[in-house]
């Protein structure tokens, strides 16, 4: 819930929103990285942690990228070599997204469709609150900075768009197609997809917003997204 007495879209003191610490994991797994690309995943993680506060509790569109670098102790170059743009301080799990997309679908059993490996991937986010699964604890504060900025909102539908290509390109590859010029019926399961999953996160987003309790949340989206994904198999049996 939104504390009442604080400016909307603020996060309470001490609090990040969306379950966000500057420090905490992406999905990289640290002890496969050398030092350096530890020092590196750390920095990368701090600005975007300091980011996410200022934006949050001033909006996106008031904040500068030299007070971004400020209060995360760095140089503003040093910002843009993590972040060329500055909507991808906030919407900084892009990457993760797609990286875990890929692994769904490449990294699945042999007998294992990819809709079985996506539906896995999106139903283990929610259950463990990771912050890509769209429901947890503060993380209305995240939704409402978004849907505040066109900036934001701008960035988030670009994402989407990426998504279905690198889904188009994966169903292309588990079908034995062309990768760089996937075929009609992976660009079309690819935007099914995504458009039945991005609507099923619109609606957590919505209670969450509205203040719904959080875990009835997440118990009500569980539902939710079984059954979208038992219409998408319905709609797409070459991958189910």
């Amino acid at each position: 819930m939104v504390d009442k007495g604080r400016r909307s879209g603020e996060a309470p003191d001490g609090e990040r929103p969306g379950g966000r610490r500057p420090e905490a994991g992406y999905g990289v797994e640290e002890g496969r990285l050398t030092l350096r690309e530890r020092k590196k995943l750390r920095t990368r993680q701090r600005i975007s942690g300091e980011a996410t506060l200022l934006f949050i509790r001033r909006g996106f569109d008031h904040v500068t990228v030299a007070e971004v670098a400020r209060a995360a102790e760095v140089s503003t170059m040093t910002v843009f070599n993590y972040f060329p743009r500055k909507e991808d301080l906030f919407l900084d799990r892009i990457p993760e997204a797609r990286e875990l997309i890929v692994r769904a679908v490449r990294e699945r059993g042999e007998d294992e469709p990819p809709l079985a490996a996506l539906r896995r991937l999106v139903l283990g986010l929610l259950a463990e609150r990771h912050p890509l699964g769209g429901v947890g604890e503060g993380f209305e504060h995240f939704w409402r900075t978004a849907l505040d900025s066109p900036a934001l909102r701008a960035r988030g539908r670009e994402a989407v768009e990426e998504m279905e290509d690198t889904l188009a390109a994966l169903l292309a590859e588990t079908a034995g197609g062309d990768t760089d010029r996937p075929g009609h019926d992976a660009r079309l399961g690819a935007a099914l997809i995504v458009a039945a999953i991005r609507v099923a996160y619109v609606e957590a987003a919505t209670r969450q917003l509205k203040g719904d309790p959080v875990d009835e949340v997440a118990v009500e989206q569980t539902e939710v997204l079984r059954r979208t994904f038992e219409a998408l198999e319905r709609a797409l049996p070459g991958f189910a």
